[in-house]
């Protein structure tokens, strides 16, 4: 199979691919303008092989990838229109799309105030450590993707404020961590898209970590799979990076590859199936996780496709996962009770081996938090909740109980059931914003800090 050269669209450079005339007129407007606000690219392969031209603009990748007019408030929208419209207002305009972005919660869960780890007194931005066993790292080669999902919560990532970034520049302050904390089993490597490196960098990075006895799971965070397969397959480098899968497996590690698929559409070409084939016949695996998102795959026949597919190929499903509050949230927002009934529905369309997945899911500032049921209970509709993960793993797998609000869409939406003035893992009356957890510190023997008074 010859080898396809990447070809990548900015906001700019999209009006001069042949795809141009087929774009609504109002997809072109928030190019020019929701596009300024929240980060825009596409590239050859997404265009050609995952977008049905004949749906747009109700094509769900067409929507996966492209900005939409609804994405700001109308207001918001009219208002940068106006600005945009006048060059002399280009201050006025960078400090109106700088307003907006802040005000769209950028880091949601505590990411740069509670996540980010220290090193003989020195913060890590490079890293996040929001679980006992799991640290997050962010190689600074690997921000960007291949192609930007709309809804994404890290857009930050993509828009060139350094203020909002994590990055790391090498790997070696990471290493260092690891090794002064034990307790970490697991290092996720994400951006970004770590698997926009070549070869070379990305063994930079990773083989490090095989020296790390007490190091038992590598994950690798990425889009690739769906937006760019030739990475794994024809790529000049592709027989490279299959090696390097090789070596991890070889010493001892386990390899996830946490694959983004928001939709069946991006399993069906047949080039996206080989890559699925060729990564698992490394000894690694691949796991299948997405939000679930308006517009895109909000019903259970699209997760059915998707994950009976991912088993059949090798894949295995693991989460849906809630739309976090970040960005054009409100865009893509389903009611927690309307998610809960697609997954159900879904969940019982499968087999057992697609049953792995776990969801609807939420990641709160507080962790994982798993919307397990409705049910009533003495009398009151009450939402069913547990952690699947935790900043306190004594949380871990203990159901407790919201008020059922059939508008609530993110944790933060619901209040204690029975009347408890809050939930037995915070401050009685303290806004949750406010709330200092799970310090990392350098010491191992210190402990997370827990919520609870």
């Amino acid at each position: 199979m010859n080898a396809e050269k990447f070809k990548a669209y900015n906001a700019r450079s999209i009006a001069n691919s042949p795809y141009w005339p087929k774009i609504p007129d109002d997809v072109k407007d928030a190019l020019g303008t929701v596009s300024r606000v929240l980060p825009f690219r596409t590239n050859e392969y997404v265009l050609r092989e995952l977008i049905d031209w004949d749906r747009v603009p109700d094509d769900p990748v067409f929507r996966l990838t492209f900005p939409h007019p609804d994405m700001l408030p109308p207001e918001d929208h009219r208002r940068l229109r106006e600005l945009l419209s006048d060059p002399s207002n280009d201050a006025a305009s960078a400090n109106y799309i700088d307003m907006l972005r802040h005000r769209m919660n950028p880091h949601p869960a505590g990411q740069m105030t509670h996540n980010v780890p220290t090193l003989d007194g020195r913060p890590l931005p490079g890293l996040q450590h929001k679980y006992r066993e799991t640290v997050l790292f962010f190689p600074a080669a690997g921000q960007t993707c291949h192609a930007y999902c709309t809804f994404c919560f890290r857009w930050p990532q993509f828009i060139g404020a350094e203020d909002m970034k994590f990055n790391a520049r090498e790997s070696d302050e990471l290493s260092l961590y690891l090794t002064r904390h034990p307790e970490v089993t697991d290092v996720l490597v994400t951006g970004g898209d770590p698997m926009v490196m070549n070869a070379d960098s990305l063994t930079g990075y990773i083989e490090p970590l095989l020296k790390i006895p007490h190091l038992q799971n590598i994950r690798i965070g990425t889009k690739s799979v769906s937006y760019w397969p030739q990475r794994f397959v024809t790529d000049k480098d592709a027989d490279a990076v299959m090696r390097l899968f090789e070596r991890v497996v070889a010493h001892g590690k386990n390899l996830s590859i946490m694959a983004h698929y928001n939709h069946p559409a991006e399993l069906r070409p047949a080039l996206a199936q080989q890559a699925v084939k060729r990564i698992t016949s490394t000894g690694a695996t691949v796991r299948m996780q997405s939000p679930i998102v308006r517009h895109i795959n909000d019903s259970a026949g699209s997760w059915q496709e998707l994950w009976t597919t991912g088993v059949r190929l090798g894949a295995i499903p693991y989460y849906m996962f809630i739309e976090r509050d970040t960005g054009p949230q409100r865009y893509f927002e389903l009611p927690l009770v309307e998610a809960y009934e697609i997954f159900k529905a879904a969940y019982q369309r499968v087999s057992g081996l697609s049953r792995t997945v776990r969801g609807p899911s939420m990641s709160t500032l507080y962790g994982k938090v798993l919307v397990d049921g409705v049910a009533t209970i003495a009398n009151e509709k009450v939402f069913v909740l547990q952690f699947l993960q935790a900043r306190d793993s004594d949380w871990v797998r203990k159901p407790f109980f919201a008020k059922f609000d059939p508008e609530a869409v993110w944790f933060d939406d619901l209040q204690p059931a029975f009347g408890a003035p809050a939930f037995f893992f915070q401050h009685k009356g303290e806004p949750a914003s406010r709330k200092p957890i799970y310090l990392h510190r350098e010491s191992q023997s210190e402990q997370p800090l827990t919520l609870a008074s």
